[in-house]
């Protein structure tokens, strides 16, 4: 074999080593420990909060391959949860959610740009009720760190962000006799996984 084919192999060799090295490992959703909050103001003088029970998603995280990482999370829109049934079957209904229509809450990943130490943030699409809209959050990434009861290696992330709940179709509201408005339009939502390499 000739001295260039045997660089050429080298260099090859070489690319195919790092990427090995490199590329994101696959973590999956612990949803015993995990879980996707919210919260928004009522009535301008309280706040309701409430989670969604199901949350299902796809996770390859390597801070040397950020290229090649995703965090891609599904909430099954219907798992609503306020601590009130009458409460979160409206939410349920055409006047928020309509969940049936529109079962899934979904968002999808494009680019993670990392900030400063654990620190990053997520651009992304999130869908909800048929309207698909990029975001940027911050995330923070906690770990690595090894589950002592399965030995499995273990990856946090959180994130913290608000969200006009208009911009996705969801403008049910009553107004109130000082003026103001039943339910606020922005809604903080609190993100936190505890993930498992796969």
């Amino acid at each position: 074999m000739s001295s260039l084919r045997l660089g050429l192999l080298s260099v090859v060799l070489t690319i195919l080593a790092a990427t090995s090295v490199l590329a994101a490992d696959a973590y999956t959703i612990d949803k015993a420990h995990s879980s996707v909050g919210f919260s928004i103001r009522h009535m301008m003088i309280s706040k309701t909060v409430g989670v969604f029970d199901d949350v299902e998603g796809v996770v390859l995280f390597s801070p040397d391959d950020l290229a090649g990482s995703t965090l891609d999370i599904t909430l099954k829109a219907a798992s609503i949860n306020t601590r009130n049934e009458q409460r979160d079957n409206h939410l349920r209904s055409a006047d928020f959610f309509e969940v049936d229509k529109f079962p899934l809450i979904v968002f999808k990943s494009q680019k993670i740009v990392q900030l400063e130490g654990n620190n990053y943030t997520v651009t992304g699409t999130m869908t909800m009720k048929g309207v698909t809209r990029t975001i940027t959050i911050p995330v923070t990434v906690l770990g690595p760190v090894k589950n002592p009861m399965s030995g499995a290696t273990g990856l946090g992330f959180e994130a913290n962000f608000i969200i006009n709940r208009q911009d996705y179709g969801i403008t049910w509201n009553k107004a109130l006799d000082n003026g103001g408005l039943m339910i606020a339009n922005d809604v903080a939502v609190q993100v936190s996984l505890e993930t498992s390499k796969s």
